[in-house]
């Protein structure tokens, strides 16, 4: 058996284990020495545990302990007693110890201090801030949440793929590429799998999603953007309108939510947050009676333009007031909003707009997307409107002449759920290392 099986966690010791030996691992959060007596709280993933020394006891090992600087790394062997005084119920009477790794002094950043540290300092401390137990929830949740995406998805006869992240060409234009040097060819970062998983409706495989990461060069020092993200991207064929696409990501939702709400309760309580799921459907307004509710809120703002973030942020307020829903979607956008997205079909009887949605989730856009156009003469001509290359895009109109069926898909940021799901202040706290304009490491 591997020494690290031999670790028994915090959370895995009761009152029921008083006379019994363990071993005990983890970082030093502190130590009272009362002079006879000292009291360790000794952190591991799970919480922490309380290691009691007496100094007539064991007089070497006690020295030794209570010369210890916080945050090194040790072992502890020894007896679970039961005590009224410790917060769990038991302590840890030691025999053995070992320091893996003594910490320096003084520390970058505090972990259980009560004076706080401002984001960019975290952040180039990340190893330390993820020790403080609240932080550490919110990336246990975020994986809670993939792992309900998944189930959901694969439930739903979905197959999950990998596309590339090197591209030849942008799914969505040229301005926020990373463009690389790919051997003696010029590449981009992958801004989406569009291409791709429209490319694979055409393959037999209708129903398909990934989870990877998706790259855009916004110049935007924002609380709701960042270059690198994780994206949920969906296609399905054989559909009727964008209503189908909908369905899915209601589905996806509302799923995901219970089940972070099941099998998440203890990193949700942590973190202070009581999660439901609202009921489904959600609700449905179009962009032009989003436009309306604003500026019958006051807010200037014309019939053509983009909500932005504050029309978002006014209209959430206003979809939890008068609807009581903080989920909604925005359906039928203008074919101007959605221009450079060639790929969106547009509306047969008004080709003013599209079938497109955005689903809000408290006043924040977390998936966009809709059907798409399948004819190839009509996406040529889209495309033409657009002003791009053609022959770029080869590979891609290719699987549009040889069978291509009615299909759909959308684009879910992560990262934005976890932030509005979590109601964290800045989406880089649902990030373990964030790339935003300015920072590249660590």
């Amino acid at each position: 058996m591997p020494s690290w099986q031999h670790i028994t966690y915090s959370d895995e010791i009761a009152a029921e284990h008083a006379g019994s030996i363990v071993t005990v691992g983890g970082w030093v959060q502190e130590i009272r020495n009362l002079g006879g007596i000292s009291f360790i709280q000794l952190r591991d993933r799970a919480g922490v545990v309380q290691v009691t020394v007496l100094k007539k006891k064991n007089p070497e090992l006690f020295k030794e302990i209570n010369s210890l600087q916080r945050e090194s790394v040790i072992t502890v062997k020894g007896v679970v007693k039961e005590s009224k005084e410790a917060k769990k119920g038991y302590e840890i009477i030691p025999e053995e110890f070992r320091v893996l790794n003594a910490a320096a002094s003084p520390l970058p950043l505090g972990v259980v201090d009560k004076v706080g540290a401002d984001l960019d300092t975290r952040l180039n401390n990340r190893f330390l801030d993820l020790r403080k137990a609240e932080i550490r929830a919110i990336f246990q949740v975020r994986a809670t949440t993939l792992a309900g995406i998944r189930r959901h998805l694969t439930d739903e006869g979905f197959v999950e793929v990998t596309t590339p992240k090197i591209v030849a060409a942008g799914a969505e234009g040229g301005s926020t590429l990373f463009p690389i040097k790919y051997f003696d060819k010029s590449a981009y970062l992958a801004q989406s799998p569009q291409l791709y998983k429209q490319n694979l409706m055409a393959s037999g495989m209708d129903r398909i999603f990934e989870i990877a990461p998706a790259y855009r060069a916004e110049a935007s020092d924002t609380v709701r953007h960042i270059a690198e993200f994780t994206s949920l991207d969906v296609e399905v064929a054989f559909i009727e309108s964008s209503e189908d696409v909908m369905a899915v990501a209601e589905g996806i939702v509302h799923s995901s939510l219970n089940h972070v709400a099941e099998a998440a309760r203890r990193e949700l309580d942590i973190l202070g947050v009581d999660l439901s799921s609202p009921e489904t459907p959600y609700p449905r307004i179009t962009y032009d009676e989003a436009i309306d509710l604003l500026r019958s809120n006051d807010m200037e703002i014309d019939h053509g333009e983009d909500l932005g973030t504050e029309g978002e942020k006014l209209l959430g307020d206003i979809m939890l007031k008068k609807r009581g829903s903080e989920l909604y979607f925005i359906t039928k956008f203008p074919t101007s909003l959605k221009r450079g997205t060639f790929y969106a079909k547009r509306d047969d009887e008004d080709p003013e707009l599209t079938g497109y949605f955005d689903l809000d989730y408290r006043g924040q856009e977390i998936v966009s997307g809709g059907q798409r156009e399948h004819r190839y003469d009509v996406l040529v001509e889209q495309m033409r409107e657009n002003d791009l290359n053609l022959e770029s895009f080869a590979f891609y109109l290719k699987a549009f002449k040889y069978g291509m069926p009615p299909h759909g898909g959308f684009g879910f940021g992560i990262e934005r759920y976890v932030q509005k799901m979590l109601n964290l202040s800045n989406i880089r706290e649902a990030v373990l290392y964030p790339r935003d304009r300015v920072r590249l490491i660590p």
